[in-house]
């Protein structure tokens, strides 16, 4: 009797043994630099906001530097770099990377959509039941901070199988599309319509400059910057306008060119973003006055945030891609283990740079503090609570080599 052809199954994890795969692991090395630095730089706004030095902090804030002061232009300005650059990620992700085949996409993208939306449902589960609470506040838990994420897991996880690290990205870049959507609907000021059409205008130039293959930077500087600022005025916050730039430059390679223009842009960038853009940004946002004490443990949105980011995450993240893997034909790896994503989830729980953001387009006042106070806190608990994890899956995998 003539044996029937095997039927593929969907995987889990996206293969690192493709030139793909080689790309990723270049970038999972200059996230994990970024992650250090930002790191260190949220140290130093908390302890500089918490001495007697704390008002020439308060001060170089608010210093004004040409239309806007510097917080916002951490905010806006250096943000909308990082932005871009997870933009052209995304792109060549969604193109040529592991988000081009929906059989490798399918569970990432799932465990990311339920790691967003079960901490928001949490922090907002909290925040109606309290009548001091604050629902507007729902996306803060909603995000994972690739950084700081990865510089865990390089320290932690060297004997992990690569496959997870992989899977990390693949799952922080859908996540970060999801929370920029969010950010685009629901955290975006009243519009103005004569900006918000200069903005179009920007971005048709930019993705004509790509289709016609025009290659001069200082036209395509002046139209990121023109695009840029007409967002800013337009009523929709700056970072979309990197996000728009970089989905719309092209991945793919003409024939005998050694690098697209994502690629080219990518590279060059990078390291400016992880190792300036985002820094200057958590010097300027993680510098939160810590004080309450026992107020500060019952507030609602402290215990949102921090359930959503330390209970949400993980149970949204693993819980998704239990599921999909038991209710369709997806599976997980070989050489990858439940308590090895477990270890993952619990690591998604790190969120800082977007987390913050958020907290800052959600909040004014002590709330904005205490959102920020809880977001440091609900990070620093994930990220003990993965480096634990990870660090013995990482022992068990080199001692045994499964």
């Amino acid at each position: 009797m003539p044996r029937l052809p095997r039927v593929s199954r969907l995987r889990y994890l996206p293969d690192l043994s493709s030139r793909e795969g080689r790309s990723v692991s270049d970038f999972l090395r200059q996230e994990t630099v970024g992650g250090a630095l930002a790191l260190l730089a949220a140290v130093v706004a908390v302890i500089w906001a918490n001495t007697a030095w704390s008002s020439s902090y308060a001060d170089l804030r608010h210093l004004q530097v040409g239309p806007l002061d510097v917080e916002q232009w951490a905010a806006d300005g250096a943000l909308t770099l990082f932005f871009f650059v997870a933009g052209l990620e995304l792109k060549r992700e969604f193109v040529v990377g592991s988000l081009a085949r929906m059989s490798d996409a399918i569970v990432p993208v799932v465990a990311a959509a339920c790691g967003v939306a079960l901490p928001a449902l949490i922090y907002t589960a909290v925040n109606l039941a309290s009548p001091e609470g604050h629902p507007g506040g729902w996306a803060i838990p909603s995000a994972t901070d690739i950084a700081f994420a990865l510089a865990v897991l390089a320290v932690v996880g060297s004997g992990l199988p690569p496959q997870l690290r992989a899977f990390l990205l693949t799952l922080a870049v859908v996540d970060d599309l999801i929370v920029i959507a969010i950010i685009a609907l629901f955290y975006s000021s009243s519009l103005h319509l004569a900006p918000l059409a200069l903005a179009a205008a920007g971005l048709t130039a930019w993705w004509l400059l790509q289709r016609l293959r025009v290659d001069l930077w200082p036209l395509q500087v002046a139209i990121a910057l023109g695009t840029w600022w007409a967002v800013h005025e337009s009523g929709i916050h700056a970072t979309i306008a990197g996000v728009a730039l970089g989905l719309l430059t092209r991945v793919r390679r003409d024939e005998g060119e050694e690098h697209s223009p994502a690629e080219r842009l990518e590279h060059r960038l990078h390291p400016l973003s992880a190792g300036v853009a985002v820094p200057f940004f958590a010097l300027l946002s993680a510098g939160v006055v810590i004080s309450g004490g026992a107020d500060l443990a019952r507030d609602p949105v402290v215990i949102g945030v921090v359930l959503g980011l330390v209970v949400g995450k993980p149970l949204g993240v693993f819980g998704g891609s239990w599921l999909l893997c038991r209710l369709t034909r997806a599976e997980i790896d070989d050489d990858v283990r439940w308590r090895d994503v477990l270890g993952i989830a619990v690591l998604a729980g790190v969120g800082f740079t977007v987390s913050l953001l958020v907290s800052d387009l959600s909040f004014e006042g002590p709330e904005r503090e205490a959102a920020k106070t809880a977001v440091l806190v609900a990070s620093t608990v994930a990220a003990l609570l993965a480096a634990v994890l990870l660090g013995r899956r990482s022992r068990a995998h080199r001692a045994t080599g499964v």
